[in-house]
């Protein structure tokens, strides 16, 4: 599904000073020759939820393969607070403040859910329990099962471990893969909740999502991606409430039961 060539919505431009992410007429894709993502373009300013929604194909997981550095960039640039992040190694990224949350195998099963936070915060182990404080505050469930095998753990809980360990080195900015997939309806829901919890704590977050309605509800801003390029864009409130957007992908793709 195509979304026409309309003009944008007008979209907030935060105070330059405040922008934490800016991705500047990116061209990335994972084979030679064929390019996921055209000329995209997304900002995300200090302590903002920005959510990315599309239709299937759109190239929205791979936008946040590209800024994690797992995606070749062919053009364009990613800044990371003022500074370019193109071609540098995950753990330099982690170092610059880049958190990701992989849609699957985002936990080590075979350890427990305190040594996936350890592993979490291996470039700065003396801040452990300091940003263990933090975490348990949000996933207060999390602080009394340490000791538990991530393995035995299920999807929504995992999906906690994995949050919680991409929050351990106090990130700029965390990018959530898909956090509702494969979820029942209620954690989903849970999910949600939980992605908002972060925000609210200061955390500037970049989510992709398919369950458009719930992401538009949540999210300060969005980002409708189609073939490749931000093709509409605008809070989330205007888009959840736009009758482009609902004619062409709210109404039948962006359903709850997605």
């Amino acid at each position: 599904m195509s979304i026409p060539a309309t003009a944008p919505a007008a979209e907030p431009t935060p105070d330059t000073a405040e922008v934490v992410v800016e991705v500047k007429g990116l061209t990335a894709g994972y084979l030679p020759g064929v390019n996921i993502l055209t000329d995209t373009n997304l900002t995300a300013a200090k302590g903002e939820l920005i959510g990315i929604i599309g239709p299937n194909g759109a190239g929205k997981s791979t936008l946040l393969k590209a800024i994690f550095g797992q995606v070749q960039v062919r053009g364009g640039d990613i800044l990371v607070n003022g500074e370019s992040i193109v071609g540098l190694k995950a753990n330099q990224l982690v170092q610059r403040g880049v958190g990701f949350v992989p849609q699957t195998n985002n936990v080590f099963p075979s350890l427990s859910i305190e040594e996936n936070l350890q592993m979490g915060i291996i470039q700065r182990p003396k801040a452990y329990k300091e940003r263990l404080e933090f975490v348990t505050g949000i996933f207060a469930e999390l602080g009394a099962r340490l000791k538990q095998r991530a393995g035995s753990l299920s999807g929504g809980e995992r999906q906690m471990v994995a949050m919680s360990r991409a929050l351990m080195m106090d990130p700029s900015v965390l990018l959530l893969d898909e956090p509702s997939a494969g979820l029942s309806p209620v954690r989903q829901d849970d999910a949600f909740i939980r992605v908002s919890d972060i925000n609210k704590a200061g955390v500037t977050t970049i989510m992709v999502e398919q369950n458009a309605r719930r992401c538009l509800q949540i999210c300060d801003r969005g980002y409708v991606l189609d073939q490749g390029h931000d093709a509409y864009t605008g809070t989330g409130r205007d888009l959840l409430n736009d009758p482009k957007v609902i004619g062409l992908y709210l109404g039948t793709l962006g359903t709850d039961a997605d």
